[in-house]
């Protein structure tokens, strides 16, 4: 029996004429990284809001670990284990990280000795604990925006939200917040987080939502997005005779297209065979006195996957 940390019911906000969330029905298991993706303007940054309470919902209900989300109720217990990370929460530039994550432990009811002792938890977590007597305005973007991660965090919550956290990151930088989040949802966090940066979500996420002019357009695990709509690819690399075993290739079950790429003396192939069709291909290829020097698949990856199911529904 799965457990929820999040659902809702009929979702939508309303703004006059304008509909920002149209009727989400919203599932996320406890312990879930939840990707939620979609153009600018498609309602992911209102969705999140109503989700951690911000904005109250015109239509529709929201549950958080089965139990009805009050608007009326701001001390709610529940609220409490929640951690929220907008796209652009403000930091004090003029307080140190110490200062600054020893502000907002206090404003969580955090005294001594399990302050000092979070805030050191903290400041090792995100990497930091060497900057904690610095200013925040000496710090670089990576490390404000790991800064705003610890302060979601000092409660330690059981259920996180964050919007657009990597956006405008370096590689680096996504990188050491990925491994973050990971080690978060290892310790048994649910985690929604939403972002443009396609490849960072196909390493953090377990399930991934869509979504197209305020519709939830999609939502599925991952690995039941990739076997429902990836295209898989066979990369086949030869000594020679190219476009002989291109021609070949054509008569193979589960073969739809190639393409020759000549200056790495490889072949692409589209396919949507099974296991023993691959095999039987090779040993095919290979009786056949076709050099093959690698043969091997591999999954498409998740920004192609998204822009084949946006394309599937605009058609």
């Amino acid at each position: 029996m799965k457990h929820l940390a999040i659902e809702t019911k009929g979702l939508t906000k309303q703004y006059d004429r304008s509909v920002a969330v149209c009727e989400v029905d919203l599932q996320i298991e406890t312990g879930e990284v939840y990707g939620l993706i979609g153009p600018n303007g498609a309602g992911k940054t209102t969705l999140i809001q109503m989700l951690a309470g911000i904005e109250e919902p015109t239509v529709g209900e929201i549950y958080w670990f089965e139990e009805k989300m009050s608007f009326n109720q701001s001390r709610s217990p529940l609220k409490r284990r929640l951690g929220y990370l907008p796209d652009d929460f403000p930091l004090y530039d003029g307080l140190t990280v110490w200062d600054y994550l020893e502000y907002f432990a206090r404003l969580y009811y955090l005294r001594p000795p399990q302050l000092r002792r979070r805030l050191e938890e903290v400041l090792e977590l995100v990497q930091l604990t060497s900057k904690r007597n610095s200013l925040i305005a000496t710090l670089s973007r990576g490390m404000r925006q790991r800064l705003s991660l610890a302060r979601t965090i000092i409660h330690e919550p059981i259920l996180l939200l964050l919007d657009e956290p990597v956006s405008g990151l370096d590689p680096i930088s996504r990188q050491q917040f990925r491994e973050i989040i990971k080690v978060l949802q290892e310790a048994g966090m649910t985690i929604l987080i939403s972002s443009h940066v396609l490849s960072d979500l196909a390493e953090l996420c377990t399930s991934i939502g869509i979504m197209e002019l305020g519709y939830l357009v999609e939502s599925a695990s991952l690995d039941e997005l990739y076997r429902r709509y990836s295209q898989q690819e066979l990369l086949i690399s030869a000594l020679d005779n190219l476009e002989g075993l291109g021609e070949q290739l054509l008569g193979f079950t589960g073969v739809e297209t190639y393409q020759i790429l000549a200056s790495e003396k490889q072949i692409k192939v589209q396919f949507q065979g099974s296991d023993d069709d691959k095999y039987k291909m090779l040993r095919s290829l290979l009786n056949s006195g076709f050099k093959i020097t690698e043969f091997h698949s591999q999954k498409q990856d998740l920004e192609k996957l998204f822009l084949q199911l946006d394309h599937k529904q605009v058609s």
